[in-house]
């Protein structure tokens, strides 16, 4: 089996891995602070190949635009922007996708979604990241941002925004922050911890964003028909709360025929997008064909 140099680069933090063997179980994983410029990139990739030792693939994990091989829209690492990465190392096999996308294809692959056709997953933390496994593949649409949830609007008076859309601002980890500022909590985190202590107060606040959640996403289920919703993300420990009020709003705007629609926890928690990239050096550039 090719030894592949798994990356998933977030806009903070980079982590890293070698997969050699079974996805789920790979080696020298490390994390560290994202590089500050493309030359710093360059130099940590290739110093990671070579404390690596006999490296043949990379696969890399980066949150934002990507059509093919090239960085399209990265918006908090904006030195990646238009950078083919396959250029970048031409020595390996590179794999190279939105992180919602490369998580999606851990779950599919060897997770929550192993064995099914069509899915639907939300990495709902800072803010909300999305992907869609329609007929076992992964659905990258022209510029390489299909199934953009976060852009999705169920308020006809909001005058959006450039750089975040209305379920983002209106139901991410942003959005709870400032909900918990309501009842003297300082986080988004708090304000789930005391939701699921059974404090009123929190579990009323959570409803609305629940709903948004929930009444967004109805119009996804209704066009792709999926047999899941994967939630990964800060939210995924928080489904006790917040899902029952998402798959009421949910169910509610659904003809009968799809409301039997589950929804659970992603399989590898933030880990996903690190054997997503993992799966995907493997594959090559034919990641997104679940095989």
């Amino acid at each position: 089996m090719t030894r592949v140099l798994a990356i998933d680069l977030g806009g903070t933090n980079l982590r890293a891995a070698v997969q050699s063997g079974n996805v789920s179980a790979l080696e020298r994983p490390s994390r560290e602070p994202a590089p500050a410029s493309l030359d710093a990139f360059v130099a940590r990739i290739t110093a990671l190949c070579a404390e690596a030792g006999a490296v043949k693939a990379l696969g890399l994990a980066v949150p934002g635009l990507v059509e093919g091989s090239v960085c399209r829209w990265i918006p908090n690492l904006p030195w990646l922007d238009g950078v083919d990465i396959a250029a970048l190392f031409p020595q390996l096999r590179v794999a190279v996708g939105n992180d919602a996308q490369i998580a999606l294809l851990a779950e599919a692959v060897e997770g929550s979604a192993k064995g099914m056709s069509d899915a639907i997953l939300l990495a709902i933390g800072t803010g909300i990241g999305s992907a869609v496994l329609a007929n076992h593949r992964i659905v990258a649409g022209t510029h390489g941002g299909a199934c953009s949830f976060g852009w999705a609007c169920a308020d006809i008076k909001d005058h959006g925004e450039e750089r975040s859309g209305w379920l983002e601002r209106v139901a991410s980890g942003r959005a709870l922050d400032a909900l918990a500022g309501q009842v003297g909590l300082a986080s988004g985190r708090q304000l789930i911890a005391a939701a699921q202590a059974g404090e009123l107060a929190a579990q009323t606040l959570l409803e609305l964003p629940a709903r948004r959640l929930g009444t967004a996403l109805a119009g996804a289920v209704a066009l792709l028909d999926p047999q899941v919703i994967l939630v990964s993300g800060g939210l995924a420990d928080a489904l006790d709360v917040i899902g029952p009020p998402l798959l009421a709003a949910l169910r509610r705007q659904l003809p009968p025929h799809l409301r039997g629609i589950s929804l659970k926890a992603g399989a590898f928690g933030p880990g996903a997008g690190l054997v997503g990239a993992a799966v995907a050096g493997q594959a090559g550039s034919g990641w997104r064909q679940i095989r």
